[in-house]
Formats: structure tokens, sequence, C-alpha cells
């Protein structure tokens, strides 16, 4: 079994900055895929708030609820 901690990373700092700076953190596709479900089913919601902690994807103020959508990684 190889431990992935003890493996040397091969790309160096800049090229994996380049790397995850291309990793979408808003409208991934699962993302879209449940936003358009629940709005079909007439959920109505905010995107993104800021002002919740952990900046939630969905905000749906009428349910004092969250959604936080994790995938496309």
């Amino acid at each position: 079994m190889i431990r992935a901690w003890l493996l040397p990373d091969i790309v160096s700092p800049e090229q994996r900055s380049r790397m995850m700076s291309g990793i979408r953190g808003k409208d991934t596709k699962p993302e879209m895929v449940l936003r358009r479900g629940l709005h079909a089913l007439g959920f109505r919601f905010r995107l993104h708030d800021r002002k919740l902690p952990g900046t939630p994807d969905l905000v749906f103020p009428k349910y004092h609820a969250v959604i936080l959508v994790h995938g496309c990684f």
C-alpha cells in the first residue's frame, strides 16, 4: 500500500497554483443539476450568500435552510 503523503509532489508550486485556480467553486455541474430540479419543483432560493458562514451554495430563507453542494473536484 502506497501512502499518498509519502509521495513527493511532481509539479512545481507555480504549476500547482495554476492547476488549482482552474477548479471552479461556483456553478459546477452537480450544483446546476440540483438547482434546476429544485426550481422546477417550485423552491425559490438565493445563491452563494456571503453573509452566512461557509458561503452556502443554496439558501432557502423561507425555510431557514441551506445546501452546500460538494462535487466536481
